[in-house]
């Protein structure tokens, strides 16, 4: 998955960038809490952004 659609899906469940990281983001879901590392790699692999997903979503 790209980076780009993961971002995009991230800021559709209400989730924004807390801080930059040299080569993480720090993504902040505001509705549970949960902060999420999202690497910055252009390709995500697909297991990794599902896995992101989940954890965002849950609490």
């Amino acid at each position: 998955m790209k980076r780009t659609e993961l971002e995009k899906k991230l800021r559709a469940m209400g989730c924004y960038p807390k801080r930059e990281g040299s080569s993480h983001t720090l993504w902040i879901n505001p509705d549970t809490g949960v902060i999420e590392t999202v690497p910055r790699h252009r390709e995500i692999k697909e297991m990794l952004a599902k896995k992101i997903l989940k954890r965002m979503m849950s609490r």
